[in-house]
């Protein structure tokens, strides 16, 4: 079982089922008028369909979707994630891309965005200008400012001082979706103002929140809930059992650190809006229904301990670059040696070390789904990465090995071009250019056209790389559905990385 990509632990149909009669009886339980504090990913949770084998990326918008008559959405941003930059590091875009990327397919699915929250906002220019740049849209800004009081002071914050200097967001339907680019964008924050107001108005709305992990009703070291943790080491998140839950039924269950720590102030917010204790624990307030949808516990506990290495060898190539400090990656590795599992529990790692150990090279080793691996040099003409794809598209299609898919008619102007027009200092093919070039091929080459075809079997297949890929080159690997990793070794000692 090992490894198998093609063995499903997960119903994601169930799930949809489950999950959405849950939040319709939430909305109930609030006269028809929650808010819903949406974490995780709305798009792409290529998280949950790695540790979740059967999981689809898009389940959430399934589930928007399902609910699409009755819900609105409001997206929440931080300004000072706008200010820094912050980057999605899964996508490479910035928050405030992603935002705009966000609202996009979100529409696209005609879903009704109704607003966009700027949030925690102390007169940032940047945040200032993207509010500007929405609005020239048409779209339905506002401006949060830091809640005064927060968290100690609850008669401030639960006043005209407090929530109430917030602008009210006008809303129409019983679910409000409250969702976001990431973490700490001030999701919370914006359902509890709006439940100020509400109430001032007469309004008896409610709160919940959704959340994909860690999974309440798991034991706390199942290799899913770890596997949320090593996901979320750089925020140092940890999870414990919910001590309010068990005070209160007797029950184990499973929140993390930053809910259960912020739970009394939430609780006592929560009463002095509402006038009554609604949630007895961090617990009560979650809508999952993850673990109703496990259909094979080996399958997602395998997955599970797979994608903690996964994190690890991330957060080793992160702190060789300098992007997360050592607690991050040493929680990464912590997280690892409690499963009692190392990197070559991923196959193709000692793979691509003994390939590229013979070779002399740097090398790229890619484990298909049949179990087939296939390897990729970086030598002098493409990238290790590219090499490694196009002898998986070759293998895939039935193709002789020995068979060029791609002419040197096509490889070599735009050799030419990098070196002589765009003066790049990396003469090297990146995967980008390959493919294209393999497009380009298979409008006239039957072969090429064959391998081209081939390119979504690699979906769910596991690559490693004996050196750090260029961010693009890993971010292409991903967006191929490739689950890829990297030796925390850079390739030469270039500062820049020209592509």
């Amino acid at each position: 079982m090992k490894g198998n990509k093609s063995q499903i632990g997960f119903d994601s149909h169930l799930y949809l089922k489950n999950q959405t009669q849950k939040i319709l009886e939430r909305i109930k339980k609030f006269n028809n008028k929650l808010y819903l504090e949406f974490g995780g990913k709305l798009f792409d949770d290529l998280h949950a369909s790695r540790v979740l084998p059967g999981f689809k990326p898009d389940i959430k918008t399934q589930l928007l979707l399902a609910l699409k008559e009755k819900s609105e959405i409001i997206i929440c941003i931080s300004a000072g994630d706008i200010e820094k930059n912050r980057i999605r590091a899964d996508l490479g875009l910035s928050y405030d891309n992603e935002v705009l990327r966000l609202i996009d397919k979100l529409r696209d699915l005609d879903l009704y965005v109704s607003s966009i929250v700027i949030t925690l906002f102390k007169g940032q220019p940047s945040a200032i200008k993207f509010g500007k740049k929405l609005s020239c849209h048409g779209e339905k800004v506002y401006f949060h400012s830091y809640t005064k009081g927060y968290p100690s002071d609850i008669d401030t914050i639960v006043s005209e001082e407090g929530y109430g200097k917030n602008p009210y967001i006008e809303t129409t339907r019983p679910l409000v979706v409250v969702t976001a680019p990431g973490p700490s964008s001030g999701k919370l924050a914006t359902c509890l103002s709006q439940l100020y107001h509400d109430y001032k108005k007469g309004i008896k709305a409610g709160y919940a929140k959704f959340e994909t992990f860690p999974v309440w009703n798991l034991p706390l070291k199942h290799p899913i809930n770890i596997a949320y943790e090593a996901a979320t080491a750089d925020l140092k998140d940890i999870n414990q059992i919910d001590p309010y839950h068990f005070n209160e039924y007797g029950t184990l269950t499973v929140n993390y650190n930053r809910d259960i720590e912020v739970f009394p102030v939430l609780k006592n917010i929560l009463k002095k809006i509402t006038g009554e204790s609604i949630y007895k624990s961090p617990t009560d307030m979650g809508v999952n229904m993850v673990a109703s949808a496990i259909t094979d516990e080996k399958i997602v506990e395998e997955a599970s301990k797979r994608e903690v290495v996964r994190r690890c060898f991330r957060a080793e190539c992160d702190y060789k670059r300098g992007v997360v400090n050592f607690d991050t990656l040493e929680r990464s590795r912590y997280l690892m040696s409690e499963l009692d599992i190392k990197e070559d529990y991923l196959e193709v790692v000692p793979l691509a070390k003994s390939a590229s150990k013979i070779s002399g090279y740097p090398c790229v080793a890619l484990k298909l789904n049949d179990e087939t691996v296939v390897y990729g040099k970086n030598k002098t003409v493409i990238s290790a990465a590219a090499a490694a794809v196009l002898n998986a598209l070759r293998t895939l299609a039935g193709l002789d090995d020995c068979f060029d898919i791609i002419s040197d008619n096509i490889l070599m102007p735009i050799i030419w071009l990098r070196k002589e027009q765009l003066h790049t200092t990396n003469q090297v093919l990146s995967l980008d250019d390959v493919l294209v070039a393999l497009a380009i091929s298979a409008s006239t080459n039957k072969k090429a056209k064959k391998a081209i075809e081939q390119l979504p079997n690699l979906n769910g297949s596991e690559a490693h790389s004996t050196f750090i890929l260029s961010q693009a080159e890993e971010l292409t690997l991903k967006r191929l559905g490739i689950y890829v990793t990297c030796e925390p070794v850079f390739l030469n000692n270039n500062l820049f990385e020209d592509r």
